[in-house]
């Protein structure tokens, strides 16, 4: 059972802290910085009045350590520690990789 006790008129709980990390999956829109990416996380909601499925957008970045996701990949990021004043995700997996990705060779004229 959780012990319990009443400190400055705060109850406070005596138990393991559980670290339960966030998960997000969304596109790579932007892999331009070194070790660094920029994700869009696409959310979906019904309106509370309408009814109607809204769907809203964030953009997440996320810390990169090997540059292995590219624009327009299906990433999966993780929540970490502040990393920097903007950064507080990881890249966790690609799920999958962009099309025309593989094989696409560079215009040569």
């Amino acid at each position: 059972m959780k012990e319990m006790s009443r400190r400055k008129g705060m109850i406070k709980m005596n138990n393991a802290r559980t670290n339960r990390k966030k998960f997000r999956e969304g596109i790579v829109i932007s892999d331009k910085m070194d070790k660094s990416v920029v994700v869009r996380v696409e959310r979906k909601f019904a309106h509370p009045l309408y009814k109607k499925i809204i769907k809203k957008y964030k953009k997440f970045m996320a810390h990169d350590e090997s540059n292995s996701a590219r624009e327009g990949d299906l990433v999966m990021i993780m929540e970490t520690r502040p990393l920097s004043k903007k950064k507080c995700w990881t890249l966790s997996k690609i799920v999958r990789r962009a099309k025309g990705e593989q094989g696409e060779s560079p215009n040569v004229i």
